[in-house]
């Protein structure tokens, strides 16, 4: 028998499957309300609060929880401390059915943005694309062994279709903060990454003179993010291959990408062929090198390893790696 959590996952499963933007925007909501109803504190009764007026936003978030929840647990009010989440029942009921693949939330959200980009660009589709990133975003800091799924080219395509320039800035830095969180901790995705030319994905949208100011802003910050060193590698050790004499020098390959302007080819070429992201992985739209599945067999990287890949793509990554050295930004020292 299904428990209330896996009733109203399939409930909204049900409705992001769906091809109707209003059943999506539905099933996007009841997500939305499973995830604040995890995360969120319940409202306490507070006499002295009874004649304040409530706020619209407040309204809405209350009316969210309350008919999206599966126990319709109340009106949340703010987030809850991290060291109550690992006694909170919710979260793990929640967590434990996130470990299988029928009920992994991950999953369906990624199936249901591949759709969303197979639509085309306007103003409705965008909102929904949005939507489903920010969500992408919260379940995978919630539940981190999905972010395994991006392992696989499949779903790092997805993501990298979706900094291409024809998308609006807000998608694109979306985007950008659900690649961070899919590259977390996740060596592996970081490989995938490089081996489908997220470096040059990335660095092509900076050098465009149409990206807004804030998604430049936000791709700086993924490169500082992306050289930190990985778990497991000492920041100070290269591997042995890191100056094969075949590599070339990170100063003039930049040049010679500067010059020739080199981008990397979508997996979806136009919303109206009907091809979804595992039809550009699996017809030749991410076929690899001899070389990059070298690449992508590597566990871990050090700074200095990621430098040199950089490198091919942009000329001025000792900055980048001296300023990421001075300003630790994400709290820990590169030496």
């Amino acid at each position: 028998m299904e428990s209330k959590m896996e009733s109203h996952l399939s409930l909204a499963f049900d409705n992001l499957s769906s091809y109707d933007g209003g059943k999506i925007r539905k099933g996007l909501r009841q997500v939305e309300g499973l995830l604040a109803q995890i995360c969120l504190s319940k409202k306490t009764n507070n006499n002295n609060n009874n004649n304040k007026p409530t706020t619209t936003a407040a309204e809405r978030r209350r009316s969210l929880a309350t008919t999206t929840s599966p126990g319709n647990a109340g009106a949340a009010t703010g987030p809850k401390d991290l060291s109550a989440l690992k006694d909170d029942a919710v979260f793990g009921e929640f967590f434990r059915l996130q470990d299988g693949f029928e009920w992994n939330v991950a999953l369906r959200l990624i199936t249901c943005l591949d759709r969303l980009l197979g639509k085309g660009s306007n103003g409705q589709n965008d909102l929904l694309i949005l939507s489903t990133l920010d969500l992408i975003q919260g379940i995978l800091l919630l539940h981190p062994p999905s972010r395994s799924l991006f392992a696989r080219e499949l779903y790092m395509n997805l993501l990298l279709d979706l900094l291409e320039p024809t998308n609006c800035p807000a998608i694109q830095s979306a985007t950008l903060l659900a690649l961070v969180c899919a590259l977390l901790d996740q060596p592996s995705n970081t490989r995938t990454f490089e081996s489908l030319d997220g470096l040059l994905t990335i660095t092509s949208l900076f050098k465009q003179r149409s990206t807004s100011r804030e998604v430049k802003l936000k791709l700086v910050e993924f490169l500082y993010f992306y050289l930190m060193p990985e778990v497991g590698v000492g920041v100070g050790v290269t591997s042995a291959n890191s100056n094969d004499s075949t590599t070339p020098s990170t100063t003039t390959t930049a040049k010679n990408h500067d010059v020739l302007g080199l981008q990397r080819s979508p997996s979806k070429h136009t919303p109206n062929n009907g091809a979804g992201a595992g039809a550009g992985a699996g017809a030749g739209g991410a076929r690899r090198s001899p070389e990059k599945q070298q690449q992508s067999s590597r566990t871990t990287r050090t700074t200095q390893e990621k430098q040199q890949l950089l490198g091919r793509y942009m000329s001025n990554v000792d900055a980048l790696v001296e300023d990421l050295r001075e300003s630790a930004p994400f709290g820990a020292r590169v030496y």
